[in-house]
């Protein structure tokens, strides 16, 4: 599966899954974030994207971090973690960089998914 469709109110919308650097709560709303900085906002919460996730994606589903209340994060896009600063940098190193803040546990999260993980 390439993509994923999310019905948000009076609109349907398909995103390309590896375009996607992440998704960001905002109220009842969630703001994606994609890898040519196109941003949109839709009408679902950040547990109602996490399950559409879960149910079209199966277990692809497993490119996608939640990483707090506030993030749900596309791992190949993990550039750093710092625990000092307490946030995560994601990149394509080239055309962009963000940096999100999040919680100690979820940096502890993303190091680990970083140390042991083989993709």
């Amino acid at each position: 599966m390439n993509y994923i469709i999310i019905n948000s109110r009076d609109r349907l919308l398909r995103f390309e899954i590896n375009k996607i650097v992440y998704f960001e709560a905002d109220g009842n709303y969630t703001k994606v974030v994609m890898a040519n900085k196109l941003k949109a906002l839709v009408a679902l919460s950040l547990g109602q994207v996490e399950n559409a996730l879960a149910v079209q994606m199966k277990e692809q589903a497993t490119i996608f971090m939640r990483v707090g209340k506030r993030f749900i994060i596309n791992r190949k896009y993990i550039y750093e973690v710092s625990l000092a600063k307490q946030c995560v940098i994601l990149s394509d190193f080239s055309l962009f960089a963000y940096q999100l803040p999040i919680s100690k546990a979820a940096v502890k999260s993303v190091k680990e998914f970083m140390t042991y993980s083989k993709e």
